[in-house]
Protein backbone atom coordinates (compact mmCIF):
# COMPACT_ATOMS: atom_id res chain seq x y z
CA UNK A 1 0.00 0.00 0.00
CA UNK A 2 2.67 2.08 1.02
CA UNK A 3 5.19 1.03 -1.26
CA UNK A 4 7.25 2.15 -4.30
CA UNK A 5 5.38 3.77 -6.70
CA UNK A 6 4.30 1.45 -9.85
CA UNK A 7 4.20 4.00 -12.72
CA UNK A 8 6.09 1.93 -14.71
CA UNK A 9 7.34 -1.84 -15.08
CA UNK A 10 10.44 -2.54 -13.53
CA UNK A 11 13.16 -3.69 -16.12
CA UNK A 12 13.48 -7.26 -15.13
CA UNK A 13 16.62 -8.29 -17.27
CA UNK A 14 19.05 -5.58 -15.25
CA UNK A 15 17.50 -7.20 -11.46
CA UNK A 16 18.49 -10.67 -13.04
CA UNK A 17 21.96 -10.15 -13.94
CA UNK A 18 21.86 -7.68 -10.78
CA UNK A 19 21.12 -10.16 -8.24
CA UNK A 20 23.03 -13.10 -10.29
CA UNK A 21 19.32 -15.74 -10.33
CA UNK A 22 19.25 -17.79 -12.82
CA UNK A 23 17.39 -20.93 -14.05
CA UNK A 24 13.27 -21.19 -13.59
CA UNK A 25 13.55 -18.21 -10.08
CA UNK A 26 14.63 -15.62 -13.12
CA UNK A 27 12.31 -17.09 -15.92
CA UNK A 28 9.40 -16.55 -13.29
CA UNK A 29 10.10 -12.96 -12.04
CA UNK A 30 9.26 -11.62 -16.11
CA UNK A 31 6.46 -9.71 -16.40
CA UNK A 32 6.02 -10.12 -19.98
CA UNK A 33 5.12 -13.78 -19.79
CA UNK A 34 1.89 -15.22 -19.76
CA UNK A 35 1.46 -16.57 -15.92
CA UNK A 36 2.17 -20.14 -15.88
CA UNK A 37 4.66 -19.88 -18.24
CA UNK A 38 8.31 -19.69 -17.96
CA UNK A 39 10.41 -17.88 -20.46
CA UNK A 40 13.97 -17.30 -20.43
CA UNK A 41 16.07 -14.25 -19.50
CA UNK A 42 17.34 -14.35 -23.60
CA UNK A 43 13.50 -15.30 -24.60
CA UNK A 44 12.49 -11.88 -22.27
CA UNK A 45 14.98 -9.43 -24.13
CA UNK A 46 14.21 -10.49 -27.60
CA UNK A 47 10.35 -9.97 -27.10
CA UNK A 48 9.07 -6.63 -27.32
CA UNK A 49 6.68 -5.18 -25.05
CA UNK A 50 3.38 -3.70 -27.13
CA UNK A 51 0.76 -1.69 -25.12
CA UNK A 52 -2.78 -2.42 -26.37
CA UNK A 53 -4.00 2.08 -27.25
CA UNK A 54 -7.54 1.92 -27.25
CA UNK A 55 -8.84 3.20 -30.51
CA UNK A 56 -9.92 6.74 -30.14
CA UNK A 57 -14.04 6.68 -31.10
CA UNK A 58 -14.96 9.50 -33.31
CA UNK A 59 -18.32 10.78 -32.99
CA UNK A 60 -20.48 13.28 -35.02
CA UNK A 61 -20.65 16.71 -33.00
CA UNK A 62 -23.94 18.51 -34.56
CA UNK A 63 -23.42 21.68 -35.91
CA UNK A 64 -19.34 21.51 -36.05
CA UNK A 65 -17.67 22.31 -39.55
CA UNK A 66 -16.75 19.14 -41.24
CA UNK A 67 -13.35 19.59 -43.05
CA UNK A 68 -12.38 16.94 -46.13
CA UNK A 69 -15.68 15.07 -45.98
CA UNK A 70 -18.32 15.40 -48.43
CA UNK A 71 -22.19 15.78 -46.72
CA UNK A 72 -24.38 12.79 -48.07
CA UNK A 73 -26.74 13.56 -51.44
CA UNK A 74 -29.63 13.16 -48.92
CA UNK A 75 -28.69 15.37 -46.41
CA UNK A 76 -30.14 18.98 -46.67
CA UNK A 77 -28.28 22.04 -45.89
CA UNK A 78 -29.54 23.61 -42.40
CA UNK A 79 -31.44 26.82 -43.02
CA UNK A 80 -29.46 30.50 -42.31
CA UNK A 81 -31.00 31.40 -38.91
CA UNK A 82 -30.27 35.29 -37.60
CA UNK A 83 -31.26 35.99 -33.89
CA UNK A 84 -31.04 38.92 -32.63
CA UNK A 85 -31.33 39.06 -28.92
CA UNK A 86 -33.04 41.27 -26.31
CA UNK A 87 -31.05 44.58 -25.84
CA UNK A 88 -29.19 44.36 -28.85
CA UNK A 89 -29.76 47.22 -31.75
CA UNK A 90 -29.18 46.46 -35.18
CA UNK A 91 -29.13 48.67 -37.87
CA UNK A 92 -28.50 47.80 -41.64
CA UNK A 93 -29.17 45.61 -44.53
CA UNK A 94 -30.49 41.96 -43.98
CA UNK A 95 -30.08 39.80 -47.65
CA UNK A 96 -29.98 36.09 -47.91
CA UNK A 97 -31.76 35.04 -44.38
CA UNK A 98 -33.88 32.12 -44.57
CA UNK A 99 -35.22 33.39 -40.47
CA UNK A 100 -34.74 36.38 -38.97
CA UNK A 101 -35.59 36.12 -34.87
CA UNK A 102 -36.09 39.40 -33.72
CA UNK A 103 -36.22 39.63 -29.56
CA UNK A 104 -34.34 43.32 -29.45
CA UNK A 105 -34.48 45.93 -31.88
CA UNK A 106 -33.79 45.83 -35.78
CA UNK A 107 -33.67 49.18 -38.33
CA UNK A 108 -33.05 47.84 -41.44
CA UNK A 109 -34.29 46.70 -45.26
CA UNK A 110 -34.62 43.25 -45.39
CA UNK A 111 -34.41 41.56 -48.51
CA UNK A 112 -33.92 37.57 -49.49
CA UNK A 113 -35.39 36.68 -46.23
CA UNK A 114 -37.64 33.95 -45.83
CA UNK A 115 -39.00 34.55 -42.76
CA UNK A 116 -39.13 36.55 -40.36
CA UNK A 117 -40.47 36.20 -36.42
CA UNK A 118 -40.56 39.25 -34.06
CA UNK A 119 -41.06 38.32 -30.35
CA UNK A 120 -42.85 40.32 -27.41
CA UNK A 121 -40.06 42.13 -26.68
CA UNK A 122 -38.92 43.12 -30.32
CA UNK A 123 -39.06 45.81 -32.81
CA UNK A 124 -38.88 46.11 -36.48
CA UNK A 125 -38.50 49.19 -38.08
CA UNK A 126 -37.68 49.57 -41.79
CA UNK A 127 -38.78 47.98 -44.98
CA UNK A 128 -38.99 44.24 -45.80
CA UNK A 129 -40.30 41.97 -48.55
CA UNK A 130 -40.55 38.37 -47.10
CA UNK A 131 -42.66 34.98 -47.65
CA UNK A 132 -44.08 34.56 -43.97
CA UNK A 133 -44.19 36.59 -41.34
CA UNK A 134 -45.19 35.53 -37.66
CA UNK A 135 -45.60 39.13 -35.14
CA UNK A 136 -45.66 39.02 -31.39
CA UNK A 137 -44.04 42.53 -31.17
CA UNK A 138 -43.80 45.51 -33.07
CA UNK A 139 -43.22 46.21 -36.61
CA UNK A 140 -43.17 49.65 -37.79
CA UNK A 141 -42.41 50.64 -41.64
CA UNK A 142 -43.51 49.31 -45.23
CA UNK A 143 -43.94 45.24 -44.96
CA UNK A 144 -44.63 43.39 -47.68
CA UNK A 145 -45.44 39.26 -46.98
CA UNK A 146 -46.10 37.20 -50.23
CA UNK A 147 -47.25 34.30 -48.02
CA UNK A 148 -48.95 34.60 -44.71
CA UNK A 149 -49.01 37.42 -42.11
CA UNK A 150 -49.58 36.26 -38.76
CA UNK A 151 -49.89 39.43 -36.17
CA UNK A 152 -50.71 37.52 -32.62
CA UNK A 153 -52.75 38.81 -29.61
CA UNK A 154 -49.33 41.08 -28.55
CA UNK A 155 -48.75 41.92 -32.00
CA UNK A 156 -48.64 45.46 -33.53
CA UNK A 157 -48.16 46.44 -37.50
CA UNK A 158 -48.35 49.90 -38.86
CA UNK A 159 -47.24 51.62 -42.03
CA UNK A 160 -47.68 50.07 -45.51
CA UNK A 161 -49.00 46.35 -45.32
CA UNK A 162 -49.38 44.19 -48.56
CA UNK A 163 -49.86 40.63 -47.55
CA UNK A 164 -50.72 37.32 -49.28
CA UNK A 165 -52.92 35.90 -46.39
CA UNK A 166 -53.99 37.81 -43.47
CA UNK A 167 -54.46 36.38 -40.17
CA UNK A 168 -54.79 38.53 -36.65
CA UNK A 169 -55.64 37.08 -33.26
CA UNK A 170 -57.70 38.67 -30.41
CA UNK A 171 -55.34 41.80 -29.51
CA UNK A 172 -53.50 41.83 -32.44
CA UNK A 173 -53.89 45.22 -34.32
CA UNK A 174 -53.01 46.50 -38.07
CA UNK A 175 -53.00 50.41 -38.68
CA UNK A 176 -51.68 52.40 -41.89
CA UNK A 177 -52.40 51.57 -45.91
CA UNK A 178 -53.66 47.85 -45.46
CA UNK A 179 -54.37 45.59 -48.56
CA UNK A 180 -53.94 42.05 -49.97
CA UNK A 181 -51.44 41.40 -52.68
CA UNK A 182 -53.14 41.08 -56.41
CA UNK A 183 -52.41 38.13 -56.93
CA UNK A 184 -53.62 36.88 -53.40
CA UNK A 185 -56.53 38.94 -54.31
CA UNK A 186 -57.20 37.39 -57.74
CA UNK A 187 -56.85 33.71 -56.38
CA UNK A 188 -59.12 34.55 -53.10
CA UNK A 189 -61.89 36.00 -55.74
CA UNK A 190 -61.46 32.82 -57.94
CA UNK A 191 -61.64 30.79 -55.01
CA UNK A 192 -65.44 31.24 -54.16
CA UNK A 193 -66.43 31.03 -58.57
CA UNK A 194 -64.74 27.49 -58.35
CA UNK A 195 -67.32 25.96 -55.77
Amino acid sequence: MFGRKRSSPPNIPQRLSDSGATGPQAASLNPRSPQGVSMSPSDAASSTFRPEIPRRVHTDIPNAPRTGVSAPATETPEPKTMIVGRDILLNGEITACDRLVVEGRVEAEMTDTHTIEIAETGLVKGTAEIEEADIRGRYEGKLTVRGRLLIRGTGLVTGEVRYGQLEVERGGRVSGDVDALPEAAETAAAAPAAE
